[in-house]
């Protein structure tokens, strides 16, 4: 099956896009490309090579953080929480949130990116203390509940798999006994990981053992065929959770991240194994994880600066001068402050640093990030359904070069179906390095209207119906979406000490962790905000 899932993401790169451009040249949805356009961030390398303009603004202030993704917004809150009121975040979008930004169509909140949290687990406290002033959570007659409302209602989930959905993204209907028999395997493997060497999330909470670390050096896809794991349904489906989770598929994540992703979490339970299927409880809301990122960064209002291109930074002995365009006023400032966090991706911080730190080098050559493609679909009336399993929140397609699509209405109280959106993504990391590049140029020059149209074209396989009902399509595309923990990331000692350093500028993002996930990039935040004292 390893063979047929390279097959299907090679022709992803060439044949959806290129046979999609007639339909393209047909369609009757209006849309487009939404979210800032690439050209601001490029802007950078023009500006750091033609000479930094003289600042026509200057500003002095406390705290200064770059980027006002979750990392940003939770290193904020923790300093707020400390009763440090004098900082500011800088951003390149015109909005805060990172990957956890939200949108709207015709009304209806929808996703541009992390679209749920799953109920974090006892280790991520600084995920449950949020969540507990954000009344999501509360301790009721001993234990901790989650109100109702955030919680995803049921249906949670399905798979369209030989034309009918089914309950669950594991294939299990008409599964032979040898797949059956490989899924209790690797339930088994994946509980004696959990037991022997232990796993949580944030990553930092777990131990690091020299069975971490051989883990690390080896690829999931490789580790899978040593331990006799090649039944065609058990890898297509691990390949989806490394996409989804880790933006590439087996071929490139480590082996510690696949079996991180279960152990991590309440395990890998196969069908007829007499396990109960204690399956992931999972907080979503229409616009995503936007629900939470607009709430952290509420509070914060005039100090909270969008459309800012970073251009340097640079640490003296007794501040920080952060040179900054400001993309909408169209005009160069020079911000200077005791301190500065780094809440950007490392090969973004490596570029702005002034003298970047060897670690910070080192780690930069160890990161890969992968490229992905977020669709909202306006459908109306409501779609025709193949049968079996009923529509859920999560709706997959077996096999499929994206990884399905979530319905924005289904956390709706409404009695009746209607008007929808549909957020489909597409993690575009691949088997290799040179996929996840050749993907990048393709979303980085192809069309909107091809995308669409590529989209528009494999939702199609479960709903024919589909073109005929969509209204509206806005993608939002991200180069560098997420860092892929390929082997040695986790284990980077270059990671590690860029999480310990101290000084002036201090660093902070989900990349520390090496890969992207709420909790990382929270716990990293949180973990800056906590720790910095104003040095004068």
């Amino acid at each position: 099956m390893r063979l047929s899932r390279r097959t299907l993401l090679g022709a992803a790169m060439s044949l959806p896009l290129a046979s999609s451009c007639q339909r393209a040249a047909e369609a009757r949805y209006d849309g487009g490309w939404v979210g800032a356009q690439h050209e601001r961030g490029h802007r950078l390398r023009e500006l750091q090579s033609n000479g930094l303009p003289t600042p026509a603004v200057q500003r002095r202030v406390g705290v200064l953080i770059v980027g006002a993704g979750v990392a940003g917004l939770a290193c904020a809150r923790a300093l707020a929480r400390k009763g440090v009121t004098d900082v500011h975040l800088l951003d390149l979008e015109d909005s805060a949130g990172g990957n956890s930004r939200g949108h709207q169509i015709a009304g209806m909140a929808c996703p541009l990116g992390a679209h749920y949290l799953p109920v974090p687990g006892e280790q991520a406290h600084e995920v449950i203390e949020l969540l507990d002033e954000l009344g999501v959570s509360r301790i009721q007659h001993g234990r901790r509940v989650y109100d109702e409302r955030h919680l995803c209602h049921s249906p949670q989930e399905r798979l369209f798999i030989d034309g009918q959905w089914q309950e669950g993204l594991l294939p299990v209907l008409g599964q032979s006994d040898e797949t059956l028999a490989q899924y209790r395997r690797f339930s088994t493997l994946v509980a004696q990981a959990g037991k022997t060497l232990g796993f949580s999330m944030p990553t930092a909470r777990a131990p690091w053992t020299a069975g971490h670390d051989a883990l690390d050096g080896v690829t999931f896809s490789v580790w899978l065929d040593d331990q006799g794991l090649t039944a065609a349904p058990l890898r297509t489906y691990l390949d989806y959770c490394c996409r989804d989770d880790y933006g590439a598929t087996s071929a490139q994540v480590s082996a510690w991240a696949g079996l991180h992703y279960f152990a991590s979490r309440h395990g890998f339970h196969a069908p007829g194994a007499g396990e109960v299927d204690e399956r992931d409880g999972v907080l979503t809301w229409p616009q995503g994880n936007a629900w939470l990122t607009e709430r952290l960064a509420a509070p914060l209002r005039e100090r909270l600066h969008g459309g800012r291109v970073v251009l340097r930074v640079v640490e003296g002995k007794h501040d920080v001068a952060v040179d900054v365009w400001d993309a909408r006023a169209q005009r160069s400032e020079r911000w200077t402050a005791s301190q500065v966090v780094m809440a950007t991706p490392l090969f973004i911080t490596a570029r702005l640093l002034a003298s970047p730190p060897l670690a910070l080098q080192q780690a930069t050559a160890q990161l890969r990030y992968a490229p992905w493609l977020v669709a909202n679909l306006h459908v109306d009336p409501v779609l025709a359904d193949l049968g079996g399993a009923p529509p859920s929140w999560d709706n997959v397609i077996h096999a499929s070069p994206a990884l399905g699509y979530v319905d924005a209405m289904h956390q709706s109280t409404r009695p009746h179906p209607g008007p929808t959106v549909l957020t489909s993504y597409w993690a575009l990391g691949g088997d290799s390095a040179e996929q996840l590049t050749a993907q990048r140029t393709r979303l980085l020059n192809d069309p909107w209207s091809v995308w669409a149209s590529a989209v528009l074209k494999d939702l199609a396989r479960a709903h024919p119906d589909l073109p005929a009902k969509v209204k509206r399509i806005d993608l939002m595309r991200y180069g560098h979406a997420m860092s892929i923990p390929v082997p040695g990331v986790r284990g980077s000692a270059a990671l590690k000490a860029l999480s310990e350093t101290k000084g002036r500028v201090r660093f902070a993002h989900s990349d520390l962790a090496g890969y992207s996930v709420f909790e990382e990039a929270y716990f990293h935040g949180h973990r800056v905000g906590q720790a910095l004292t104003l040095t004068t």
